[in-house]
């Protein structure tokens, strides 16, 4: 009897020890993670404070330490949003303000391999998404020897209120007079935060690459320029996106009259009030009202970012930054019949120059040009490739490390559903009624190269992926960890690929099933000519 209960005993042990995950101390406490075939993931890990009841708009407070091991085998909460993209897929089902938790995939055995490190923010326009994202995750890559780190970060109301309330509050309690940006001041969080932590992970400090998407490679842009947080990375990755270009960032006196606005609206007599205010009723309002995002808090941002770059007081980091070759349409922006007397005003009033000269400079002489490559091209620099542009040509005469350029041209499969149609975000959106369905697009969209990139394009289900995809998915892979490595994208496999540190004309890696290098006078002619007309040069 004795020599059963031992042997049950053993075998109890053996099995308590074979379901334990992975224990990682970090600033809080122990957490435990989850182990898939090598890859050890901790979801999860709080990296501030929850930012509710008097932390609602505080800059992130630190971590609540916590007894015991804490378990970190689910997502935290999204951060709270509306459904306005209609296409977003997340990994977690709650939502909350207590949003400021991120997840580390991490290849290491010992814990002591002082690994690369990849972290990735997630796009959404700053008032939607989330590092739980199933095309954000990090299993792929972290295979292939590198940790994978995605961050949440408040969007939308809550991380881009500023008053003047606020401001004098931040003034008597931090010393500056200003607010706003508590997103974006959440990203530089959780980058110190992989600063002092990633160690215990078996990453490297002094290796660190940002990276995002769309809202999330604008926030590259910020983080490049912010005080809050240059020394903590080592190198930045972005797609689709800056704080440059088509619009100046809001100053503190026009972000405090919006939030001013909005706490009148909200009924709200004071901060306190507005604090006491339910959340998903903030959520509501704010709807209604509009947006702001970025603006020069005083803190996070405390200039112009075109100012800081013009003068090179950036991040002086390697850089790999890029965008898609069909954006966006520009019938999106049109709203009306895709037709050139339509068309001519509204180019007219967004480049303030002779509608004649720009339809010329993009090649749309007819109706049928519009909802083809050229209306693409046009649509796509107005809304965001432009901005990604002028954000290259600052730091390709002003940075002094390696800065690489590239078009992503692959697009994607037919769908494998026929009551769905492309979401903005990169999902997917119910067709309404009879409506018919869209012409093929003759490149990549905005945010398609997501999936490609991080090596996920079996969590999206609802294209057909096929022996194309996987292959362009490969090569992008291979230019991200070959950077995220070593700081530059070469490497055996793949083509020759130079920095554009100082060239008239930009070499450019079109990546696609044939991704090659170009350099084209054309393309830059054109991004000369609409910099002349935007930046009234």
């Amino acid at each position: 009897m004795k020599k059963l209960f031992l042997s049950t005993l053993a075998l109890f042990c053996w099995a308590m020890a074979w379901a334990q995950g992975p224990q990682v101390k970090v600033e809080g406490g122990m957490i435990e993670g989850t182990d898939s075939s090598g890859v050890k993931i901790f979801r999860g890990i709080p990296f501030a404070a929850p930012p509710i009841n008097n932390l609602r708009w505080k800059a992130p407070q630190p971590v609540v330490a916590w007894k015991g091991v804490r378990s970190a085998k689910e997502f935290g909460a999204n951060p709270l949003q509306k459904n306005v993209f209609g296409d977003m897929v997340f990994g977690s089902k709650a939502f909350s303000e207590d949003c400021l938790y991120l997840n580390v995939w991490t290849p290491t055995r010992t814990y002591r391999e002082k690994l690369p490190v990849l972290i990735y923010f997630n796009g959404g326009g700053f008032v939607a998404g989330s590092g739980s994202e199933p095309r954000y995750q990090g299993l792929t890559l972290a295979r292939k020897g590198i940790i994978v780190v995605t961050a949440n970060y408040r969007e939308s109301v809550f991380g881009f209120l500023s008053t003047k309330a606020l401001s004098k509050e931040n003034s008597k309690e931090n010393g500056y007079q200003g607010s706003g940006n508590q997103g974006l001041m959440d990203q530089a969080a959780a980058i110190k935060w992989v600063y002092n932590n990633i160690e215990a992970f078996g990453g490297d400090p002094k290796r660190i690459t940002i990276d995002g998407e769309s809202a999330g490679s604008a926030s590259v842009s910020a983080q490049m320029v912010s005080p809050m947080s240059r020394g903590y990375f080592s190198q930045v990755m972005a797609s689709s996106g800056s704080l440059m270009g088509t619009r100046h960032v809001a100053s503190l006196q026009e972000a405090e009259q919006f939030g001013d606005a909005f706490m009148k609206k909200a009924g709200c007599k004071n901060l306190e009030e507005l604090r006491r205010m339910p959340a998903e009723k903030l959520l509501d309002l704010y709807q209604t009202v509009g947006f702001q995002t970025a603006c020069i808090d005083g803190k996070f941002l405390v200039e112009q970012p075109i100012a800081t770059y013009e003068k090179n007081q950036q991040a002086q980091v390697p850089a790999l930054i890029g965008f898609n070759n069909c954006e966006l349409p520009v019938t999106f922006m049109l709203g009306k019949a895709p037709t050139l007397e339509n068309l001519k005003p509204y180019v007219q009033s967004f480049f303030n120059t002779n509608p004649d000269d720009v339809l010329a400079l993009y090649n749309i002489h007819s109706d049928a040009d519009i909802v083809n490559r050229p209306g693409y091209e046009l649509g796509g620099d107005i809304f965001i490739a432009y901005s990604t542009w002028k954000w290259l040509d600052l730091l390709a005469k002003n940075n002094p490390q390696p800065v690489y350029r590239y078009l992503y041209c692959h697009a994607r499969p037919e769908m494998t559903v026929q009551d769905k149609q492309p979401g903005l975000a990169g999902g997917t959106t119910e067709k309404k009624g009879n409506e018919p369905a869209m012409p093929a697009v003759p490149g990549a969209v905005h945010s398609a190269d997501i999936e490609y990139a991080m090596g996920n394009l079996a969590t999206n289900p609802m294209f057909k992926w096929n022996a194309d995809d996987y292959q362009v998915s490969e090569i992008f892979q291979q230019i991200y960890l070959n950077f995220v490595k070593t700081g530059n994208p070469n490497g055996l496999g793949l083509p020759q690929w130079d920095a554009i540190n100082g060239k008239e004309v930009a070499p450019v890696m079109y990546i696609d099933l044939h991704t090659r290098q170009v350099v084209s006078p054309k393309i830059e002619a054109r991004y000369r000519t609409i910099d002349r007309w935007l930046m009234n040069k």
